[in-house]
């Protein structure tokens, strides 16, 4: 399995990035997705904030704002539980929501058109980009069955129309 980092480690990196950030809007991103995710599991059957913790990392990693990191660690948040775009914006930066409607599939858009839609936005496109490739480790998925080999055959289309 890869690496999987950790809030701490975020936080850690945010620091060398930049003098004085604002760690406790990324804390709160953080335990608002750890706490709406609960006990989901990846297909590999780790818990599922494992996924946005690591996009999180690479964005931080990027040397990204906080809003961004926010952003991350939030991506799936309305797509994979109840969780509201009004409940949302109660708790989070206009900067992040917007960041979040363009990161959100719309189920009655086609996949690779919603992929479009985020390449023209470098922060949303960067948040994807590391999702696709966190989703798209080869060591999450043992023994990949046709299905998820077709799942990854659509994130490389996706990420060929984000990279350029």
């Amino acid at each position: 399995m890869a690496e999987n980092h950790t809030i701490k480690e975020i936080i850690e990196r945010v620091k060398k990035n930049k003098r004085w950030p604002d760690v406790k809007i990324i804390q709160k991103a953080y335990n608002y997705a750890l706490e709406k995710h609960g006990t989901q599991l990846r297909k590999s059957g780790e818990p599922y904030i494992i996924h946005p913790t690591n996009v999180a990392y690479t964005i931080a990693e990027l040397g990204l704002d906080e809003q961004t990191i926010c952003a991350a660690l939030l991506h799936d948040v309305v797509e994979d539980t109840n969780v509201t775009f009004d409940e949302l914006e109660k708790n989070f930066s206009p900067e992040v929501i917007e960041e979040l409607k363009l990161l959100t599939h719309d189920k009655n858009v086609d996949y690779l058109e919603y992929v479009r839609k985020i390449k023209n936005n470098p922060i949303a496109r960067k948040v994807k980009l590391a999702d696709l490739y966190h989703n798209s480790d080869p060591t999450r998925m043992e023994n990949p069955t046709p299905k998820d080999l077709e799942r990854k055959e659509k994130y490389r289309k996706a990420i060929e129309i984000l990279k350029y």
